[in-house]
């Protein structure tokens, strides 16, 4: 039994010591995961199998920026610094490349997916309000001077049927009219001649009688009117005045004893089966906007119940004071619930290709109504409804069968891209098997919802980090090499071109709403004001609205298209924040992007921007933030550590 126990405690004590190097080896190669197995820090050494000289430099786990070659406190927070175990061969690598062990990426928890082409949606929000068609409106005008005596719709709002009556009225002119009609028939009927002043212009009765009866119908009288005229033989002193169409008299000017002249507005009818939806778009908005596109509304009127109709007109003129363009939508109102005035809430769905297209199968091939969208044929001939020529849906900006197909858009998800100042950089897989990652700079188009359109940079297949990035380069930071906060990520060979733009002072200017709602979101969230951090959010979208872009061009104009709409998904995306840790998560990617705001289209002489960092933020992975001032105001942590945080850059100043 001694025997047996000995033995007993000498495996155990093996087994103790195996474990002990094991966890040895495990903090060198990286941080051990927290207690519910999630790792706190990318594991960032190579598993090598050969034997390499190594030297060991020592760092701060809060400042990985202090590198020191022996160990010490950290001169910034004092902590005790840890060793880094780098290999000597890494400082050759080209570009940002790390080697990881199989348990390392699964330790970290980075998932990858291939680079792919799709259609991906984006869903464009926009409001506005119901009013009337203007194509079906009836205004119906004097067109011979007299009196009203009789008014039968004595109201607006009342609905008239095509046909109904609606006032009776004296005229004068209209009694000698009458009496002309009526001596052209009788002179007919005795075969006599109208007189000596007609005989002078050859005119026969006949001929008389027709030109009586086309004046009477200029004059609003129906072919009624004049038969019942002829059939009694007599003048009638008064005449009824008929609805033309069907629909509600909006409006109501003929007053009982009230005179009225030639061309006088009497009432105006609308027809209220069809009515248009007057949307607001921002200019940001407009590349996924087309001629004859579906559109979904809605109206707190009728909860849960969504109404359709067709894009029929995209104002051409911008209104420079709301920074938003006009797009009218026809709808169908059979039922009549919607009446106008109505605010409507409305979605565009949209797909887009890879040469800025928007793919919809209702459309491919087909052609279309240039004023009617509703007017949809496989083929060309007129329109039905204006007797127009029906045009290509690809003339309208549609993608064709053959588009749809072949220009699929390169895609990557939203979260695959760490975006700071000029730059978007995506970490790739070398293979599937391999453990190699390395970063790259890729130029996004537009974001489609939760991907990015990738307009260079990728090839499909490729296979990009979209969990685990942020600590695959906070690892590189941590050995000093190329990351996201570097320029050197890709090899000089694979360096896209960058653009220095000459931004105009009144644009700089504008974009000083910008960074002041940026700054009083960041000081709502340092004093933890959760509801006020909220409506400075909201604040931010707004003021993006009011920004005018005309003295962009080209390159600039594209740059600010792909921020603003960065920036407008953020605030979309924040107004959904239930709590207040949600939206410094936000807060997180929207400083990205105004850093980066900041450094393509710099600011008003006015503005000041300073750049921190907190490296305690998000379970110590670390986050940046934007400043006014010097005196740290850290929205991460709010209130339990205001002052946290060390200031990296003068963005501008």
């Amino acid at each position: 039994m001694n025997i047996k126990t000995k033995k007993s405690r000498s495996a155990v004590t093996v087994v103790v010591v195996l474990t002990v190097l094991a966890l040895g080896i495990g903090f060198f190669i990286g941080r051990s995961a927290t207690n519910n197995g999630k790792p706190k820090q990318i594991q960032s050494a190579a598993e090598e199998t050969s034997p390499t000289k190594s030297k060991t430099v020592w760092t701060c786990s809060m400042h990985p920026q202090i590198r020191q070659p022996k160990p010490g406190k950290c001169p910034i927070c004092s902590m005790t610094l840890i060793p880094l175990k780098q290999d000597s061969s890494d400082d050759s690598a080209v570009g940002a490349t790390l080697k990881l062990s199989p348990y390392a990426i699964k330790l970290a928890g980075i998932e990858t997916v291939p680079v792919k082409r799709a259609l991906v949606e984006t869903e464009i929000n926009m409001v506005g309000k119901v009013t009337y068609n203007e194509t079906l409106l009836a205004y119906i005008t004097a067109r011979m001077p007299g009196r009203i005596d009789t008014l039968f719709v004595n109201f607006t709002g009342i609905s008239v049927r095509k046909g109904d009556h609606m006032a009776e009225y004296y005229s004068p002119e209209l009694l000698v009219a009458q009496r002309e009609l009526l001596l052209a028939v009788n002179n007919i009927k005795n075969k006599e001649r109208a007189g000596s002043s007609l005989r002078n212009y050859g005119m026969s009765d006949e001929s008389l009688l027709q030109t009586v009866k086309k004046k009477l119908e200029l004059w609003n009288l129906t072919k009624k009117n004049i038969s019942d005229i002829i059939e009694n033989g007599k003048v009638a002193d008064h005449v009824v005045l008929y609805s033309p169409i069907a629909g509600i008299v909006i409006e109501k000017k003929a007053l009982e004893g009230k005179y009225f002249k030639t061309g006088d507005r009497l009432f105006t009818v609308a027809d209220l089966s069809q009515v248009w939806i007057m949307l607001d778009a921002y200019e940001l908005d407009l590349m996924w906007l087309r001629y004859g596109q579906l559109v979904e509304f809605s109206s707190v009127a009728y909860p849960g119940k969504v109404f359709t109709g067709r894009i029929s007109f995209i104002d051409p003129v911008l209104d420079s004071q709301t920074r938003t363009v006009k797009v009218r939508v026809n709808a169908t109102n059979r039922d009549g619930k919607l009446k106008p005035g109505m605010f409507v809430n409305a979605v565009v769905k949209a797909k887009i290709s890879q040469a800025g297209k928007v793919i919809d199968t209702t459309y491919a091939g087909k052609w279309i109504g240039p004023m009617h969208p509703e007017i949809v044929k496989s083929k060309p001939g007129k329109c039905p409804i204006c007797g127009m020529k029906l045009v290509k849906a690809a003339s309208l900006g549609y993608s064709d069968t053959k588009d749809s197909v072949n220009n699929l858009p390169l895609v990557i998800p939203a979260t695959a891209p760490l975006i700071t100042g000029k730059r978007a950089i995506v970490y790739i897989r070398s293979s599937k098997t391999s453990g190699t990652f390395y970063g790259k700079e890729v130029i996004l188009g537009p974001r489609a919802g939760n991907y990015y359109i990738v307009e260079s940079g990728l090839k499909e297949g490729d296979l990009v980090v979209i969990s685990g990035n942020f600590k695959i380069d906070s690892s590189l930071q941590i050995q000093a090499r190329p990351s996201m906060m570097s320029a050197d990520s890709t090899p000089d060979s694979e360096q896209p071109q960058k653009t220095e733009f000459k931004i105009e002072a009144q644009f700089k200017k504008q974009l000083s709403m910008i960074y002041n709602s940026y700054f009083a979101l960041q000081q709502a969230l340092a004093v933890d004001k959760f509801k006020q951090s909220v409506a400075e959010m909201k604040n931010l979208g707004m003021m993006l609205g009011h920004i005018n872009s005309d003295s962009l061009n080209g390159a600039s104009l594209k740059a600010w298209h792909k921020i603003a709409s960065e920036i407008k998904a953020i605030v979309k995306q924040a107004n959904e924040s239930k709590d207040i840790n949600k939206l410094r998560e936000d807060f997180s990617n929207l400083s990205a992007v105004v850093y980066e705001l900041a450094a393509t289209f710099g600011a008003d002489k006015s503005i000041t921007i300073i750049k921190f960092k907190c490296p305690m933020a998000f379970d110590n992975k670390g986050a940046e933030w934007l400043q006014q001032n010097e005196k740290i105001a850290n929205p991460y942590l709010g209130k339990n550590m205001p002052g946290c945080g060390e200031k990296e850059e003068d963005v501008i100043k």
